[in-house]
């Protein structure tokens, strides 16, 4: 007899049942997490606190058990590194009826497939990877019904939206703070999903908090907050690159940092800002571009569905074509910045956008 997703998830439901729920609302979709850990749910309620809710039949139900992973007879495949990475994170197995992914390092296992979601493990040792396991599931949700997944921040004012892409390490998230300290709504850090509504594009975001480095707090006297005391001031001894370069990481809750209301996951898309700018002392420079002709830019937007993501049914999924991204972006303004890194340069540009539909182009 084969081994199931359907099986699995019974055997380890009824070993380690589940015994309090949290209710969570992402827009149109409401999930349930369920536990046997109340301090797991605690700590899950606290992450998403302004996407609680009640009394409402879920679209998803996942379980999370805090347990010691259960042996499992299947042969798994490793998944390679991202693009310019090395390190061996996880590995899976495709089953008939869905996926195992398990996680090298702690040990944690995700189950899912054909409408079970389940995950068992050192939970709240590892409550960041149940968050995201959450959230995947909703990414699942929508581009199962034609979005499509981008890499990509963003942000709200005056019923406008902008989305901020970028390749790794130029700043997506640090300009959509400074955006945010200066009276945007947040929609997203680092996962949009992006959907045609007639001719204008409507966005998604992920009810997943910004992570920061030193260099975006010490810079942002709204993210004061975030990093202990003690931290601050050994990190306002380093300059330049040694303080960006910093591997130290800082969850930023919205409601702490800006205040009520101000995390929303939709909107309208107005318009895509490339931030393809470098360190240095040139001055910044804006222009729009044509995704059909600056087809080089939109890697920095694309992004693969990867490992969390299982299609409806059973043809076989295939992620968008740079071709279909750029026919998704023809009736959007895109824009690039370049030259030297200015964050206020660059977010006084954007909201001048938000606020007329008009971007200050230098050229």
């Amino acid at each position: 007899m084969s081994l199931t997703c359907k099986d699995l998830v019974r055997d380890i439901r009824q070993a380690h049942p589940v015994t309090n729920s949290l209710l969570l609302r992402f827009e149109i979709c409401c999930l349930e997490v369920q536990a046997n850990s109340t301090k797991l749910l605690a700590v899950l309620g606290r992450y998403f606190d302004g996407f609680v809710t009640g009394g409402t039949k879920p679209d998803i139900v996942i379980t999370a058990h805090e347990a010691a992973p259960p042996p499992l007879e299947c042969s798994f495949a490793i998944k390679q590194p991202d693009p310019g990475k090395t390190k061996i994170k996880e590995e899976f197995c495709n089953l008939e009826d869905g996926r195992i992914v398990r996680k090298r390092l702690t040990g944690m296992v995700f189950i899912f497939g054909q409408g079970q979601h389940l995950t068992v493990g050192p939970c709240l040792e590892n409550a960041n990877q149940v968050i995201n396991f959450i959230n995947n599931r909703f990414i699942e949700y929508h581009l199962n019904q034609g979005s499509f997944l981008t890499h990509a921040a963003a942000v709200m004012q005056n019923a406008r939206g902008l989305a901020l892409a970028g390749f790794s390490g130029m700043g997506k998230s640090t300009l959509a703070l400074h955006l945010m300290s200066r009276g945007a709504t947040f929609v997203s850090n680092d996962r949009l999903m992006i959907h045609a509504n007639g001719k204008a594009l409507q966005m998604t975001g992920v009810a997943k908090l910004p992570r920061i480095n030193p260099g975006t707090a010490l810079n942002n006297p709204d993210l004061n907050r975030v990093i202990p005391q003690d931290e601050q001031k050994w990190f306002a001894t380093l300059e330049g690159e040694e303080l960006w370069d910093l591997e130290y990481k800082y969850d930023v809750f919205i409601d702490e940092c800006f205040g009520d209301k101000r995390f929303v996951l939709s909107g309208p898309m107005d318009c895509l800002v490339i931030l393809n700018w470098q360190r240095n002392n040139s001055r910044m420079q804006i222009r729009q571009v044509n995704p059909a002709e600056r087809q080089d830019l939109l890697p920095a937007f694309m992004k693969a569905t990867g490992l969390f993501f299982l299609p409806n049914g059973s043809r076989p999924h295939k992620d968008p074509s740079i071709g279909e991204y750029t026919e998704l972006l023809s009736g959007c303004s895109i824009f690039e910045i370049s030259g030297g890194v200015d964050f206020k340069a660059a977010a006084d540009a954007c909201l001048t956008f938000l606020a007329n539909g008009k971007m200050p182009v230098t050229e």
